[in-house]
């Protein structure tokens, strides 16, 4: 399957998930599984991703259903059906579906849609990344006095940045690191899995931001048990910058 083939499979797929859940409202919004964490919607979200992807000869790996499909397969899709389910069950409008494509070289396509505002980013490896036709060029801040800057958890050290938010989805906000909509992003420990993180990951690389783990371990895994601490940045230089507000 061409990169091209992948991302009109993944627009399919987040079409079909934001159609299943839009009737889903109120109190059955908010309704949780037996699974520690999960909600009903995530499930739902589930079916429809694995309806599309189901004969394609990907293999896929699911935050909620683990690994499906062919074994010897040479792409395997990561995905997040719902990414920021809490935000998705509370109607904030904050929220996504997180796609990615990954071969033996790593990262080929992805795409990370808000499901709330229907604004879909897309990257092909070498290609780029994109939104609605606009290419996207990641921030050139280099000064944490400049920088907005976006958390998962909160900080252990306040540094002077500009601006900051803990918004509730790692997926978009990454995404928003490779837009130049956020200075930056940081994890203030390890617990994000590369189904939330690998579709952001690429789009920012695809827009000239960096992104490591704290501990310099690789990115690039196809691994439901591994767990990352992400530092995001459209400089080297401010990921270096902001690393003591994590770190102490």
């Amino acid at each position: 399957m061409t990169p091209a083939e992948l991302l009109a499979l993944f627009e399919r797929i987040g079409d079909g998930i934001r159609d299943a859940l839009l009737p889903i409202v109120g109190s059955a919004r908010r309704e949780r599984t037996a699974k520690p964490g999960q909600y009903s919607i995530d499930l739902v979200a589930d079916a429809i991703a694995l309806r599309h992807l189901r004969g394609t000869g990907l293999a896929v790996l699911s935050e909620e259903s683990g690994r499906t499909g062919p074994t010897d397969a040479p792409i395997t899709v990561v995905l997040d059906p719902v990414d920021g389910s809490s935000n998705a069950a509370r109607d904030l409008p904050y929220w996504a579906t997180s796609m990615c494509a990954v071969d033996a070289q790593g990262p080929l396509a992805a795409t990370v849609v808000n499901q709330a505002t229907k604004v879909a980013s897309t990257a092909i490896r070498g290609a780029g990344a994109w939104r609605d036709g606009r290419r996207l060029v990641s921030s050139s801040v280099v000064r944490v006095d400049d920088a907005f800057v976006a958390f998962s958890g909160l900080p252990t050290v306040q540094l002077p940045w500009k601006q900051c938010r803990v918004l509730g989805s790692a997926a978009l906000a990454l995404t928003d690191v490779a837009a130049g909509a956020l200075d930056a992003f940081m994890d203030m420990g390890s617990w994000h899995a590369p189904w939330d993180y690998l579709g952001g990951v690429m789009l920012c690389r695809e827009a000239g931001a960096m992104v490591r783990d704290a501990g310099r371990l690789s990115l690039d895994v196809v691994d439901g048990s591994v767990r990352r601490q992400l530092f995001a940045a459209g400089t080297p230089a401010l990921i270096d910058a902001l690393t003591p507000a994590v770190m102490g």
